[in-house]
């Protein structure tokens, strides 16, 4: 019990620390915003600050609902086809989000999106992304996480997600169920250019 109790509250202030991270980085910039501005809007020290978070950026990047639905995908049947699984664990991640929680991941892809640096940080993040549902979707056919056509498909996968998380920060009213289905039901036709064809056929 005492351990859940710490457990509680260690994500508590986790959340804190990133959500008033996040609300200075919009205010001010990324740029213009340091760790101890963020310890004492979160109120806590420096030093707290870096046993929750390696530096600013990783703010930004850490996010709770990656690992969900790489989890959800791999608990989806090993013979469903890689698109279909995680178009279902998207559905099923994003359908129990909180308010709060979708408001944080608009914010933090608009801050990525909008801000050089973290651009550019994600690409290694992406690199590092792909080697992981690379990884996952090898169990599931069977092969390697180096073939060819394991990785593509994983590129693909996440490009798509990372693609549906950017509109959504461009467009707040957004739906992101309907965005995330979309895409990945865009996917699995084929990525063809004229979709909105594709989708009177559907």
């Amino acid at each position: 019990m005492a351990s859940g109790l710490r457990e509680r509250k260690k994500l508590k202030t986790k959340s804190a620390i990133q959500r008033e991270a996040i609300r200075l980085f919009l205010e001010q910039g990324y740029e213009d915003t340091t760790v101890e501005q963020i310890a004492d809007a979160a109120e806590i020290s420096p030093s707290t600050f870096f046993n929750y978070f390696s530096s600013k950026e990783d703010v930004v990047y850490q996010d709770e609902l990656d690992p969900l639905i790489l989890a959800a995908f791999n608990a989806e049947p090993r013979d469903e086809h890689p698109i279909a699984a995680m178009r279902h664990a998207m559905d099923g991640v994003f359908r129990k989000l909180t308010p709060e929680q979708d408001r944080i991941m608009r914010q933090r892809i608009a801050l990525m999106s909008s801000t050089p640096s973290l651009r550019a940080a994600m690409l290694a993040r992406f690199a590092d992304m792909v080697d992981e549902i690379a990884g996952l979707v090898a169990t599931r056919a069977g092969g390697s996480a180096k073939d060819f056509a394991v990785r593509n498909m994983a590129g693909a996968l996440l490009g798509v997600m990372m693609s549906t998380l950017i509109t959504m920060a461009e467009d707040p009213g957004a739906d992101l169920l309907a965005a995330a289905d979309e895409a990945m039901a865009h996917l699995e036709a084929g990525l063809p250019l004229d979709w909105s064809s594709t989708r009177r056929k559907r």
